[in-house]
């Protein structure tokens, strides 16, 4: 799809203003004098005093003006200013886990935090700061993101995509020069210090691979050579196991490589199109399930070029642009894909020299990369990292998938992330798009987004999803060519191909449409266009639609006729019922958001508490409290917790396919499988465990969820709602279980930045968003908490999207920051 020609456009009907060549009048000054034309014309409304920042360096500036909850909209002229503003608000928000990021993207963990401590796992799979510093000071020495930031798009990034970068940076560093750090995370600490463009760059390459060199970090660092002793080969059965339950959900699933039910990156996604609205326009819930802690958080804001793009919603910390976002046009999220963005070769090494490999029966020797690391209170690190042709030697993806180095085998990982630095153009793309198809003409032209799908909808009243990955062009075809007996098990059951590396022909292919070579192309991928819905869950594309399925693509984006999440079945049952029912409105995207149904009490329960009174005669009070239980997760649920605590015992000491009596059926694939099998021991067993533990704990079985399910903010208990993925919950919430604490006592990750988005025929859209643990890491920032205390009572917060809402705010605060 060619670029399309942007014309300046009314922000929320109101001005227009000059930013090409051609000179444009406003058309209407219902407002005297907006701060937002301050950014181009360099004066500020009398009426909004705004706080000025002195010379930063640079000559860039920007206008940020700050909305109820500390939420920015930020007004530049050109996108090295745009990028200026963004990065000085999110400095003044987040400056110490930025500057935790940074340091880990440096390779300077250990030099500041000591070799043995964990490392920061928002960016790495490391567990180590020494593994985290040794991977990414080797891509420093390397020059690995000098050489994408000089590919010229659209296999690289944009020129606007650079001046983001280089603009980002000097707002940081302006703010670090103006303002003195007062959260304690961080204050007075040598590791805050200023960042390049290249710094930038370099977290958005450690986002981009977080699904596949980022994940085998360890094991890249740790390869070595065998040496005498017999190494023994890697067992097809259990690694074909441990595949399976790494890549379950979804192709980044964490940093440490767990599974679906451990993934601390999911999410819900849903586009409703104009056919089962209540006035014929798109609606779109997006519900990303990501960390509340580090550097995995998102961070509100509103970005304004004028006459360029005009988009609000959440960024990644760091990043340069909106994520997941609206326009007055057009909304989208994202969800963690089940696509795999890593595949192995499996090395066939030379008998007299384990750093040889043979390709098509000649020698080929691995490249050495020497990396020193300095070290806190200690003598400098060195190790050496192999390389190959197809990327970095590899010993496992992550504790329980070891890949042995033996004499006569090695496995080597290749990324197709590790070239794609294109996500921010992706990005920039969205906000500037007008329609559903523009979203995917975007992601056609782009093709930057490494682990997620994208689902839009529009004013319109059309939709999208489409499963626009960056993955190795793996085939079903190839794979049954070139895999070796390993990968003969691991690509049907996982995704995760292991292919002939001793044979050239067995390397991915490439498309013709694809904007860098093995990888697939446009046409290839998973796309679904105007269905009455469009939800996905972090399952594969299959059911995006019950009554219209997806089939037809390769085994590497995800399976068809599999057995579903129960949060994929809850969300399909509740959004297509949403869908047939009709006339809906952001009003019903709310209402979905925090319903609260747990679709394993609607299954189970029942059935549980059938069985209860056989397991302990002697409790019927238990009993009891898990029949009355009203099968949601809402914090004065009775009962939600009792059988929480049952139902993760269960899990995980009954496999998936023996929980149930009726099986899976994939011609039924939403309603099965059902009914609790509460024959087997471990039934008795877990319900046994989670009653006693709860009255251990001092915690009344029908104690009120909010009661035991909570953060702590400023030294107040804050009750959290929502449920764990074992429960199917939508509005997914995984805690930390602390009995002595008084029960979940923290959130780990789960609902993060909510928008629920529609339009209503007007300038405006009609949004509602809610950020989960608020803008400001900072406890003494009075935007520490109060989206949490808002969360925690099911309440948004009302975008503020067009002038004449921004402005009407009384808690507006302007501040212009120059250079």
């Amino acid at each position: 799809m060619a670029q399309r020609a942007f014309t300046p456009a009314p922000l929320g009907g109101t001005l227009l203003f000059r930013t090409r060549p051609r000179k444009h009048l406003l058309r209407r000054h219902l407002v005297p004098a907006t701060v937002a034309l301050a950014a181009v014309a360099g004066t500020v409304s009398p009426s909004v005093p705004a706080e000025r920042h002195g010379p930063s360096g640079g000559g860039l500036s920007a206008v940020i003006r700050y909305t109820e909850y500390g939420i920015p909209h930020i007004v530049a002229k050109d996108y090295a200013n745009l990028g200026f503003g963004t990065g000085w608000a999110q400095a003044a928000d987040q400056v110490c886990v930025l500057a935790d990021g940074f340091v880990t993207v440096r390779g300077e963990r250990s030099r500041h935090f000591g070799p043995d401590a964990a490392s920061d796992g928002a960016l790495s799979s490391a567990r180590t700061n020494l593994s985290s510093d040794l991977y990414f000071r080797g891509v420093r020495d390397a020059g690995t993101v000098e050489r994408l930031l000089r590919t010229p798009a659209p296999a690289g990034p944009s020129r606007e995509a650079r001046e983001l970068m280089r603009g980002w940076a000097a707002g940081y560093n302006a703010w670090l020069r103006q303002n003195r750090v007062t959260d304690p995370a961080c204050a007075g600490a040598e590791w805050v210090r200023p960042v390049s463009a290249l710094d930038v760059a370099r977290r958005a390459f450690a986002l981009a691979v977080l699904g596949g060199q980022g994940r085998a970090v360890d094991g890249i660092t740790a390869a070595r050579p065998p040496g005498a002793a017999p190494v023994a080969p890697a067992d097809p059965a259990r690694t074909a196991r441990a595949a399976r339950a790494l890549f379950a959900g979804g192709g980044a699933g964490t940093a440490g490589g767990a599974g679906r039910g451990s993934a601390d990156m999911g999410s819900n996604a849903v586009a409703f199109s104009g056919a089962t609205t209540a006035n014929g326009r798109g609606l779109l819930l997006g519900n990303p399930h990501y960390p509340w802690h580090g550097g995995r958080r998102f961070w509100q804001s509103q970005q304004t070029i004028p006459g360029e793009l005009n988009v609000s919603g959440g960024s990644l910390l760091g990043g340069t642009a909106v994520n997941i976002g609206f326009t007055d046009k057009v909304a989208w999220s994202h969800t963690v894909a089940t696509g795999v963005p890593l595949n192995l070769h499996q090395l066939t090494l030379d008998p007299s020299d384990p750093t040889v490999h043979l390709v098509d029966g000649r020698r080929e020797r691995m490249r050495k990369r020497t990396v020193t690391v300095p070290v806190k209170d200690g003598a400098p690190v060195t190790r050496t990292q192999w390389w190959t042709r197809y990327g970095p030697v590899v010993t496992s993806l992550g504790p329980s998938l070891p890949l042995p180095w033996s004499a006569t085998t090695a496995y080597a990982l290749n990324d197709p992330n590790a070239v794609n630095l294109r996500a921010t153009d992706t990005a920039l793309g969205f906000a500037r798009a007008r329609s559903a198809d523009e979203v995917l003409g975007v992601l056609r032209r782009t093709q930057g987004l490494p682990w997620v799908n994208t689902v839009a909808a529009d004013a319109s009243g059309h939709t999208v999803f489409s499963q626009s990955q960056v993955l190795p062009r793996i085939t079903d075809e190839l794979a049954r060519r070139c895999s070796t007996p390993l990968g003969a098990v691991t690509y049907p059951a996982s995704g995760v191909a292991v292919l002939d590396g001793a044979r050239s022909g067995c390397a991915p292919g490439s498309d013709r449409d694809a904007v860098q070579p093995g990888i697939f192309g446009p046409s290839r991928m998973p796309v679904l266009e105007d269905a009455p819905y469009a939800v996905n869950s972090n399952d594969s594309a299959w059911l995006t639609n019950a009554e219209r399925p997806l089939t037809g693509y390769e085994r590497v984006f995800g399976t068809i006729g599999t057995p579903r999440s129960l949060r994929t079945r809850g969300g399909v049952e509740d959004v297509a019922a949403m869908a047939a029912r009709g006339r809906l409105t952001v009003a019903d995207l709310q209402r979905q958001q925090f319903a609260n149904r747990a679709p394993a009490g609607d299954l189970a329960a029942a059935d549980v508490a059938r069985a209860c009174p056989a397991v302990l005669p002697d409790d019927p009070r238990a009993c009891e409290v898990i029949g009355r239980w009203d099968r949601t997760m809402d914090t004065g649920s009775r009962g939600a917790l009792l059988f929480d605590r049952f139902w993760r015992r269960l899990t995980a000491s009954v496999p998936a396919d023996a929980l149930w009596k009726v099986p899976f059926s994939a011609a039924d694939p939403v309603r099965t499988p059902h009914t609790l099998d509460t024959a087997g021991p471990a039934f008795a067993t877990a319900l046994k465990g989670a009653v006693t533990e709860l009255r251990a704990a001092g915690i009344p079985l029908d104690a009120p969820l909010g009661d035991h399910q909570f953060v702590v903010r400023g030294g107040h208990r804050v009750p959290v709602h929502g449920g764990t993925e074992s429960l199917g919950v939508w509005n997914k919430t995984e805690p930390v279980w602390n009995a002595a604490g008084g029960g979940y006592t923290e959130v780990a990750h789960g609902t993060s930045h909510v928008q629920a988005v529609g339009w209503d025929g007007g300038r405006c859209p009609v949004a509602r968003t809610l950020l989960t643990y608020s803008q400001s890491s900072d406890p003494a920032s009075p935007h520490f908490s109060d989206q949490t205390s808002l969360f925690s009572g099911e309440r948004w917060v009302t975008a503020r999207f067009c002038e004449k809402d921004i402005l009407a705010d009384p808690r507006l605060r302007v501040v212009r920051v120059r250079g």
